[in-house]
């Protein structure tokens, strides 16, 4: 099945934060080995240089490693992975928070609005 890829922004970029956030997380292990490019390719439906592109960016943040003759594989730094975790969420929360705040919600309102939210899924 093909991945959901907004035609309005970069395919490869949403293929990096995809993937990204597969890592941060659990679905892929640090170590973990993961699908060929042309596997990744068929599976994202998408041209596998867009895949090769997304991987190699990967690669230099750090996040994925090559193994001449094995394949990529995670990174095994834990602390890293927990950083782009932290970083994620750190993202969501401000475009949480914009949306929020152009609906005309002050930081007070929206806090006790999560706190009602977080104590009604408790129940």
């Amino acid at each position: 099945m093909s991945w959901i890829l907004d035609s309005g922004r970069s395919i490869y970029l949403q293929i990096v934060e995809r993937i990204e956030l597969e890592i941060v997380s659990g679905k892929y292990k640090p170590g973990d080995k993961i699908p060929s490019v042309r596997e990744l390719a068929v599976e994202a439906g998408v041209n596998p240089n867009t895949m090769q592109k997304a991987m190699v960016e990967l690669e230099r943040d750090g996040l994925v490693h090559s193994e001449r003759t094995s394949g990529r594989f995670i990174t095994e730094d834990e602390t890293m992975i927990m950083e782009i975790r932290k970083d994620l969420a750190r993202k969501q929360i401000e475009e949480f928070m914009e949306r929020m705040k152009k609906m005309g919600f002050s930081g007070e309102e929206i806090v006790t609005l999560l706190r009602k939210t977080l104590e009604e899924e408790k129940a």
